[in-house]
C-alpha cells in the first residue's frame, strides 16, 4: 500500500497591505485594540481587477508544483478548498484548472471553513493509500475582505480577515518513514450558526437575491466570539494529543506545530497547554490575519521557506473553525 507524502509547497498573498493604523482610518479602532485581541498587526487585500479567488490559487500552486518538480499535466486530481469561490457556482477549483492546462483532471470542491485545508489534505491521503490517484494538488484560497462590514459596527470580525492562497502537491511513496502518519475529522453541527455566513441561501421564499436586498446583514460574516474562542481553545489540543495518542507520541515529540492562523491568544494557550516551547509553533497570523482555508498552506509553505521545517521532523497541523469544524494532521517529514 503506498503512503502520501507532501513533495512541494507554495503561497500568493495580495500586494496590497493593510495595516492595523490604515483599519483606524476606516472605523472607530486601535492598533492596541486590535493587537491585544488577536495578534494582527496588517493582512492582505485582493486587488479587483487583478486577484481573483482562483488566480490566487493558480499563483500558489505554480510554486508548490515548481518546487516538487511536477508537471501541471502530471497532476492527477486536485482538491480546492475555500468558502469566498469567484462565482456561486461552479467553484473557483475548475477556473484554476484551467488556468493551468490541467483540463480533465478530476476537481473536488470543499467547504470545510478554517479546517479545509487539513480536510482537503485528509481526502488526499486516502486517495492515495487506496491507490487511486499518484499526484495530488491541494489548495485553500480565500478572497474574504470583499465581505466584511468596514464600519465601527462590524469591526470585531472586519480587523481579522485577510485574502490569500496556499497549495500543497501530495504524492505516493513507498517511504514508510517520510509520510503523512495520520488526520483526524471532526464537526459539530450544533454550533453552525455561531459563525456563518447566512446569504445568499436557498431556503427563502422566492428569489434568494430579494431576501439579499432585504435583509443585507446576512450576507456578512456574523461571529459569536467568545462561543468560537472557548471551544477552540478545548478541541485544538483535543484533537492534537488524538493524533499523537494514535501514532503513540507525546506532545514533546512534535517538532513544529503549524496551527490554522485564526487568532495569536488561542495559539498561546495551546502552546502552554501542550507545553511546547516558542519555538516549536508556527504563527503568521500577524502579518496576514486570518486567511481560513489559505492559513494552513501559507503558514506551513512560509515556516519550510525559513527553515522551520526540516526532513525527519515531526509536523502537526491543526485547525479549528465555523461549523464548527476541527482537525489535525501529523506528518513526518
Amino acid at each position: 500500500m503506498p503512503y502520501a507524502q507532501i513533495t512541494g509547497l507554495g503561497f500568493y498573498v495580495p500586494e496590497n497591505v493593510v495595516t492595523n493604523q490604515d483599519l483606524e482610518q476606516r472605523f472607530e479602532t486601535s492598533d492596541a485594540w486590535i493587537v491585544e485581541r488577536t495578534g494582527i498587526r496588517q493582512r492582505r487585500y485582493f486587488t479587483p481587477g487583478k486577484d481573483t479567488n482562483a488566480s490566487m490559487a493558480a499563483q500558489a500552486a505554480r510554486q508548490a508544483l515548481e518546487r516538487a518538480t511536477v508537471a501541471a499535466t502530471d497532476v492527477d486530481f486536485i482538491i480546492y478548498a475555500t468558502i469566498t469561490p469567484d462565482y456561486y457556482f461552479p467553484g473557483p477549483g475548475f477556473a484554476m484548472q484551467r488556468e493551468l492546462g490541467m483540463t480533465g483532471v478530476g476537481v473536488l470542491d470543499i467547504r470545510d471553513q478554517c479546517s479545509g485545508f487539513v480536510y482537503a489534505l485528509s481526502v488526499a491521503d486516502q486517495y492515495i493509500r487506496s491507490g487511486m490517484y499518484r499526484t495530488i494538488l491541494i489548495v485553500g484560497s480565500e478572497i474574504q475582505s470583499s465581505f466584511l462590514n468596514p464600519t465601527t459596527e462590524g469591526r470585531s470580525v472586519a480587523v481579522i480577515f485577510g485574502d490569500g492562497a496556499g497549495a500543497a502537491v501530495v504524492q505516493a511513496t513507498e517511504d514508510a518513514e517520510h509520510r503523512i502518519l495520520s488526520t483526524h475529522l471532526h464537526a459539530d453541527g450544533t454550533f453552525a450558526e455561531e459563525l456563518m455566513v447566512k446569504g445568499p441561501g436557498s431556503s427563502r421564499e422566492g428569489r434568494w437575491y430579494d431576501s439579499a436586498m432585504e435583509n443585507p446583514a446576512e450576507m456578512e460574516v456574523y461571529m459569536q466570539g467568545n462561543t468560537v474562542f472557548k471551544h477552540a481553545v478545548v478541541r485544538f489540543p483535543e484533537v492534537i494529543l488524538e493524533s499523537l495518542k494514535a501514532n503513540h507520541l507525546q506532545p514533546d515529540n512534535i517538532d513544529l506545530l503549524v496551527p490554522h492562523q485564526a487568532n495569536l491568544r488561542i495559539s498561546e494557550y495551546v502552546r502552554q497547554h501542550l507545553g511546547l516551547s516558542e519555538d516549536r509553533v508556527f504563527n503568521n497570523i500577524q502579518k496576514y490575519g486570518n486567511t481560513t482555508a489559505a492559513s494552513i498552506p501559507i503558514a506551513l509553505a512560509e515556516a519550510w521557506e525559513s527553515g522551520r521545517v526540516q526532513s525527519g521532523q515531526l509536523i502537526c497541523l491543526a485547525a479549528f473553525g465555523s461549523g464548527f469544524t476541527w482537525g489535525a494532521a501529523l506528518i513526518r517529514w
